[in-house]
């Protein structure tokens, strides 16, 4: 039998050397491959440049020494992270939150799609098993089933339109749902009932690489969930300015659209890789069902990074767009923020500007200086540029909750919005002054600026 056996496995080797390569070494193909530049994102390519403190640091803080470091190219977002696009995730997570509502209540009362309309039309899509795939089948079989939550890994049904308007609610499981993710009725003022942010959680999981590849044990042992609340903090705007008046943009500031192209803030830093994560998952959503490549993962950048861009290529400047002064030619101030001994007007703005205000650095990167500090994927270390490497350097310790906070805001002084100084929050803190803009790896041939011997890569 076993000679049987290996005649056959010889048999079916010979017989697939007949596949068109001639018997040569000409790789394994997969799926092709077309570069594409994310939507409102730039390119960075990839180089070395002087990293830290070219001037004396006269507040004496002495964390930044220079010292010469290589990033790799990757893309970033050119302006900082919008508060209409922040939006966008969190009515993403709004309405998936309440598709999965309605489908466990469906599942439950035992309504399915076609009863006359009702909660039924929200079920999920596995119902009756009729849309699974055999490989859903399998999965749901043995692993969703079996698991911790019944519905885990079971599709809801994005293809119907939710119902806002009570008066066209369906039927009353559907008002039962909705009712619940709205504050209750006894919180309520002015007659606006709105939605609970306390329900607005978002899920995600990742795997700690680096702990991974330094340490043994199952591949399982490392992989993270979190379940982050998303929604923004809006009360910043009156937390962190005592004896102020500021209830407008408390009010106003995250959802009104006379502010949808202002950078969003009140995000902490774990809410940041949030939003990180669901855009990765929005767009590779797509991309599956395009039936193409996965895109790599949007995070936030490095410190190293981050540094990198601001400077547009500018070896050894103050501000993005050179210095050292505040002001360009024509006396007027390139960035936003507190200038002249704490006159916030001097710059055209009291608070936040649109998110491309002011003129672009020389990689297309607006507000690099002022507008909002961004959170950056690295902890804060005073003595990190002493030990870490010189080719993409990034610290972050999970046990350091203060995390590095780049280019200086609204509210800060000049000193703050160069290039070169370090700034640090707490990662579970939010304020009215921090936001974030995200980076994606560049894949394929590396592009990299001209380097001095002119060799043209």
């Amino acid at each position: 039998m076993k000679k049987y056996i290996a005649f056959v496995a010889m048999v079916a080797f010979l017989t697939s050397c007949n596949s068109g390569d001639r018997g040569e070494l000409v790789g394994a193909k997969g799926k092709k491959w077309h570069p594409e530049k994310p939507y409102g994102m730039t390119l960075i390519p990839g180089g070395s440049f002087i990293m830290g403190k070219s001037d004396d640091d006269f507040v004496a803080v002495n964390d930044a020494p220079t010292k010469t470091v290589t990033v790799r190219s990757f893309y970033m977002d050119e302006t900082e992270v919008t508060n209409s696009e922040y939006r966008q995730f969190v009515n993403w997570v709004r309405d998936s939150t309440v598709r999965l509502k309605l489908a466990i209540l469906a599942d439950e009362v035992g309504s399915t799609p076609g009863d006359e309309g009702g909660i039924g039309d929200f079920a999920f899509v596995d119902q009756e098993d009729e849309e699974m795939t055999p490989y859903e089948q399998y999965m749901y079989d043995n692993y969703y089933e079996l698991g911790e939550d019944f519905y885990a890994g079971r599709k809801i049904n994005r293809d119907v339109d939710l119902i806002w308007d009570t008066s066209e609610y369906p039927d009353e499981y559907y008002a039962e749902v909705m009712d619940t993710m709205y504050i209750p009725a006894e919180e309520a003022y002015n007659g606006q009932r709105s939605i609970d942010v306390q329900k607005l959680k978002f899920q995600y999981t990742y795997m700690d690489m680096q702990a991974a590849a330094r340490a043994k044990g199952k591949r399982k042992d490392y992989i993270k969930k979190e379940e982050i609340m998303i929604y923004p903090d809006t009360t910043v705007w009156i937390k962190d300015f005592n004896y102020s008046y500021n209830e407008p943009m408390h009010n106003d500031y995250f959802w009104h659209e006379a502010y949808g192209d202002y950078p969003v803030v009140g995000v902490n830093w774990l809410q940041a890789k949030a939003f990180c994560a669901w855009r990765t998952l929005y767009k590779n959503s797509y991309q599956k069902d395009k039936n193409r490549q996965h895109v790599n993962q949007f995070r936030l950048p490095g410190e190293a990074e981050w540094e990198y861009a601001a400077r547009g290529g500018l070896e050894s400047a103050t501000f993005p767009w050179g210095g050292p002064y505040a002001k360009n030619d024509r006396g007027c101030f390139n960035a936003n923020f507190k200038p002249l001994r704490g006159d916030y007007a001097a710059d055209q703005s009291l608070y936040t500007v649109e998110a491309d205000a002011y003129e672009p650095n020389d990689y297309n990167l607006y507000n690099m200086a002022g507008n909002v500090s961004e959170w950056v994927a690295s902890s804060y270390d005073p003595n990190s540029y002493e030990y870490t490497s010189t080719m993409n350097p990034n610290v972050n310790d999970n046990e350091n909750m203060r995390k590095v906070v780049r280019g200086g805001s609204w509210k800060d002084i000049a000193y703050f919005l160069q290039v070169s100084t370090r700034d640090y929050e707490y990662a579970d803190s939010a304020r009215s002054y921090i936001g974030f803009r995200t980076v994606q790896d560049y894949m394929g041939t590396d592009v990299v600026l001209n380097n001095k011997l002119g060799d043209g890569r």
